[in-house]
């Protein structure tokens, strides 16, 4: 087995506004690892969001240099017989973006190196995933651009991150929307923890006369006892995203969901630790009767093609958020494509990978 660690810098189409600030580009680490017996190779994506990920290391090649120089002693059929094993035998917890990158580049080599990771009708049959079109932050205009572009484009999900720019503001394009276009557009909200405490409450209610479908983290995470509250009383569905952060103990798990009960959670594989860690907050959200999609977090294509294949496997019916593969002007070429609101793999489209597998 051989490992070998890629930086490479993805390079946005526009000043992507968050809670955060804005971004212009996104620096991550693609893992590829080599079965030189067999000369195939599976490669995973290693992309911490810089101010949200508990792994936002500035020293993480290092971290992944050395890292990688422990696992070669291991043997590779062993890691691909017992992968969940591996992860938690090697792989801190406290590294989620090494975790899902080394889990998805090693399905990748268990289902051949040739960009599979699981059986699912996304890759096998080119069976699309719908998908909602994102709003990114900016002024009212930009904002209103954006919106107007996606419902062209064929979306009928509309997710838009609020808290950015003058509440009243968001308010008339969220007005916009319903009076244009009437109940066809299901919209959610992101608000990103943007709301305090004290105003929540009054933003939702205003906030409900749009027919809002959810709202995710209205306030910031860590605020359970305030949160349980909102969920409780909110007349917009609350989602849980930025909450799940950092919780890797089932047991933690099982108790967050069951302290604040919200109506969704939202899975980003990158930030969680991986596709088997959101199996875990999958099963213990099913089990409360709380539903769930998955996200994307920035990921070029290559992460983005993990997770879609992932919701595909799991057979989801609701709209995922997996729409960031068009931001990049260098995201890797591929087989992945946007159309009429939903993701597809256009399964006679070749990857092209020659920088990274050779």
């Amino acid at each position: 087995m051989k490992i070998k660690i890629h930086p490479y810098t993805l390079k946005f189409t526009f000043d992507a506004g968050t809670s955060r600030g804005v971004l212009r580009e996104k620096k991550n680490y693609f893992i590829v690892i080599d079965d030189e017996h067999t000369g195939r190779s599976g490669i995973g994506e290693c992309g911490p969001l810089v101010g949200l990920s508990i792994d936002d290391f500035n020293d993480y090649h290092i971290r992944l240099d050395r890292l990688s120089k422990t696992i070669k002693q291991d043997s590779l059929q062993s890691i691909l017989s017992h992968i969940q094993e591996f992860l938690d035998h090697s792989i801190p917890h406290e590294w989620p973006a090494a975790r899902f990158a080394f889990e998805t580049a090693l399905l990748d080599l268990k289902y051949g190196g040739v960009r599979k990771i699981t059986d699912n009708p996304f890759y096998d049959k080119g069976t699309p995933i719908s998908i909602n079109g994102l709003v990114w932050m900016g002024d009212a205009d930009f904002m209103n651009k954006q919106i107007r572009n996606k419902i062209n484009a064929g979306f009928h999900v509309i997710k838009i991150k609020v808290g950015a720019i003058d509440f009243d503001a968001e308010c008339r394009l969220l007005e916009m929307i319903r009076r244009e276009f009437g109940a066809s557009i299901e919209i959610r909200l992101d608000a990103n923890g943007a709301f305090s405490p004290k105003e929540a409450m009054d933003k939702l209610n205003s906030l409900s006369q749009f027919d809002i479908h959810s709202i995710e983290q209205p306030i910031r995470a860590g605020q359970w006892e305030y949160m349980a509250r909102i969920c409780r009383e909110s007349p917009i569905d609350i989602a849980l995203d930025e909450e799940l952060i950092g919780i890797s103990n089932v047991e933690d798990k099982q108790n967050l969901l069951e302290t604040i009960s919200p109506k969704f959670i939202i899975l980003k594989p990158t930030l969680l630790g991986g596709l088997l860690a959101s199996e875990e907050w999958i099963n213990i959200a099913q089990n409360l009767n709380i539903g769930w999609w998955l996200t994307s977090a920035l990921e070029s294509n290559i992460g983005l093609n993990a997770i879609a294949q992932y919701a595909s496997y799991k057979n989801v019916n609701l709209p995922q958020g997996l729409g960031t593969g068009q931001l990049y002007h260098n995201n890797i070429p591929s087989p992945l494509f946007i159309e009429n609101g939903s993701l597809h793999y256009n399964t006679k489209q070749p990857w092209q990978l020659d920088e990274f597998i050779h």
